[in-house]
C-alpha cells in the first residue's frame, strides 16, 4: 500500500464522519428549494480544520439554481482558502447522497485525489470518486 493510501485509510478511520453530517443537515435545513422541494446541505473538512459548507438555491430560471457544494467552495474561498479534507453531502432526510457530475469537478478542484468523500457506498477519496479528472495541470 502506498503512503498516500496508507494516510487516506488513517484519516477515514480517526475521522468523526457523523459529526460532519450534522452540519451538513444544519445546511440543508436553510436551503432555498421551492420548486423541486429537493433540500440539499454540504459541509466540508479544510486542511486548517475550519467547517465550511453550503445549500442549494433555487431559481425559477431552473438552469442558474446553484448546487450545495457551490455554496460551500464560494464559503470556502470568502473565509480564508485552502483544501477541502472532508466532505459529506445529504438530502432533506438527512440521508447521504452523491454530488452531481459538476460538483465532483468542483469538489476535485478544491480538494484534489486525496479528499475523502462520504459517498452513497462508503468513504471514497475523490480520485475513486472522478477517475481521469481534468484539473489545472491538463492547462499547463
Amino acid at each position: 500500500m502506498s503512503d498516500a493510501l496508507d494516510s487516506t485509510v488513517e484519516q477515514e478511520l480517526d475521522f468523526n464522519w457523523e459529526g460532519l453530517r450534522a452540519q451538513a443537515v444544519e445546511a440543508m435545513e436553510h436551503a432555498y428549494a421551492p420548486y423541486s422541494h429537493y433540500k440539499v446541505g454540504v459541509a466540508g473538512l479544510v486542511d486548517d480544520n475550519r467547517v465550511v459548507s453550503g445549500c442549494n438555491v433555487e431559481n425559477a430560471a431552473y438552469g442558474v439554481a446553484l448546487c450545495a457544494e457551490c455554496g460551500m467552495v464560494s464559503e470556502l474561498h470568502r473565509s480564508g482558502g485552502g483544501r477541502l479534507t472532508h466532505v459529506v453531502c445529504v438530502n432533506g432526510s438527512g440521508e447521504v447522497i452523491m454530488p452531481c457530475g459538476r460538483c465532483r469537478q468542483l469538489l476535485w478542484e478544491n480538494g484534489g485525489p486525496t479528499m475523502l468523500l462520504w459517498t452513497v457506498s462508503g468513504v471514497k477519496p475523490m480520485s475513486e470518486v472522478l477517475p481521469d479528472a481534468f484539473g489545472a495541470d491538463d492547462l499547463a
